[in-house]
């Protein structure tokens, strides 16, 4: 696929971008960059596809050769956790009238605990926007950069630079709007290249669901091994605790609903989010299976070495009309920069609104170079990240995002967990110390475990690092005082 094709593919996808972002954002003021309101119905359409980066696009297709359909055993959880977000978080959030979440650790322990949620929100998005966001730029580099010469370094920094102008502007509302275009051009690629590449194998609608039950690895549920991380228990559960930690308690994500113009319009978003996102997995692993049966069964390939590699391969090779090329381009950029878009907003409001501190001590000009400033720095550091990933990666993509999630997210899901269970009081300022000693904790946990048993500790490592967390809290409790 031509270089230059790829490029004005982008360019044209960009255009698209930066005209909803200004056409979203005439005539608002700079404090709705961090709220925004929206139809309730644009919301769901915009989170559909919000937590779907170009790690999901890439690296979900390609597990399917090696581990079925077992990610579906994760998404049928995300479903229960869009329940619990729904009728849990979202009138708590709601009711406290709150821009970032993170301020309700304030409200419930004090100050140190509310930046501490801060800093792991900000370690957590950091790190997991950065492995989404490198899928992109490996692709980019391999169909157009290195083709003209140019090192990975540039590749970064010139696809970090227009994300960064682009939500520079806009905030939560350009957010949105750009997450919708994103989901409509994710699915609208998606099926396209099925049937493309369907047709390529010269079957019809029956005989393609024929090959893909008998020859695409569409094995769903894994009940066999509990000490394997496929095991259907430990995904389903840990796909509940994942969607509250890495959505209900992320500011990224939960700033479509908070954009919504009442509670009741927010759970509606995210209840239809949750069968939605069903459905558009299930097409992923359709089209995973197709994948895996044109690559190996009709052209005799092995599978590369990473499975991440499989869609480019497939949509590029010369045996596939270009059109199908230019469907995987647009979908993997709607994916990716609107993904990395949504990230560097929510850092930006994260860090402005709960370290910083900006809205309270600054007017609305001061705080729009603050807000302006911080958009850039977390530019950059998105794409030192993404630089230092690309030279220590060895897994797929969207094995890394979840293990950097169980990890960073596990103390967040705890510090919540405890607020909202216990009327206890702790004592704020040893927050950060525990909060800090549970991934550590977890990480020596994990080692002896498979080194000692052989069990593989998987996603439930969230649940684990939850728990030690609460268990700090409830040490550092205040002790009641006499009535």
């Amino acid at each position: 696929m031509s270089p230059y094709l790829v490029i004005l593919t982008i360019a044209g996808y960009f255009g698209l971008l930066f005209l909803i972002s200004w056409l979203a954002n005439r005539g608002h003021s700079q404090s709705e960059a961090f709220t925004g309101r929206v139809p309730w119905y644009i919301s769901a359409i915009a989170a559909m596809g919000a937590p779907i980066s170009g790690v999901t696009f890439i690296s979900v297709p390609g597990m399917v050769a090696g581990k079925g359909w077992s990610y579906m055993q994760m998404v049928l959880g995300f479903v229960v956790g869009y329940f619990i977000i729904a009728y849990v978080l979202i009138p708590l959030f709601y009711k406290k009238n709150l821009v970032s979440i993170y301020g309700y650790l304030d409200d419930r322990f004090g100050i140190s605990s509310h930046k501490t949620g801060a800093w792991f929100f900000f370690i957590s998005k950091i790190l997991g926007a950065a492995v989404r966001f490198y899928v992109v730029c490996i692709v980019l580099q391999s169909l157009v950069f290195a083709p003209l010469g140019i090192p990975f370094v540039v590749n970064v920094a010139v696809s970090i630079l227009l994300i960064g102008l682009y939500t520079l502007q806009g905030g939560v509302r350009t957010v949105v709007w750009t997450d919708t275009l994103k989901s409509l051009c994710l699915v609208l690629s998606v099926v396209l290249s099925i049937v493309f590449i369907a047709k390529g194998l010269g079957l019809d609608f029956g005989a393609f669901v024929s090959k893909v039950a008998t020859e695409g690895n569409p094995k769903m549920f894994f009940f066999d091994d509990p000490k394997s991380g496929l095991y259907f228990w430990k995904q389903f559960i840990a796909g509940i605790f994942m969607v509250v930690a890495m959505t209900g308690l992320d500011q990224d994500l939960m700033q479509r609903s908070l954009a919504c113009k009442n509670q009741g319009d927010a759970k509606k978003s995210l209840i239809t989010t949750s069968f939605t996102q069903l459905v558009v997995i299930f097409l992923f692993l359709v089209l995973g299976s197709i994948l895996t049966i044109y690559w190996t069964g009709h052209l005799g390939q092995a599978m590369p070495e990473k499975s991440d590699d499989l869609f480019g391969l497939v949509a590029t090779h010369n045996t596939i009309p270009v059109f199908v090329g230019i469907l995987f381009i647009v979908g993997l950029v709607a994916a990716a920069y609107s993904a990395a878009g949504s990230a560097l907003t929510a850092l930006t409001t994260s860090f402005t609104l709960d370290i910083l501190q900006a809205d309270k001590k600054q007017d609305e000009n001061k705080l729009t170079k603050t807000r302006k400033t911080v958009h850039l720095c977390m530019a950059v550091a998105m794409g030192v990240v993404i630089v230092i990933f690309e030279a220590l990666n060895s897994q797929d993509a969207i094995s890394a995002v979840y293990s950097i999630a169980s990890y960073t997210y596990g103390p967040l899901l705890g510090m919540f967990a405890f607020g909202m269970m216990c009327k206890t009081q702790v004592r704020d300022k040893f927050v950060p110390i525990v909060c800090i000693a549970a991934p550590i904790i977890c990480w020596f946990l994990r080692a002896w475990l498979l080194g000692s048993f052989g069990y593989t500790m998987g996603f439930e490592l969230l649940l684990v690092n939850a728990a030690i967390t609460m268990l700090g809290l409830f040490l550092l409790r205040k002790p009641q005082e006499a009535k």
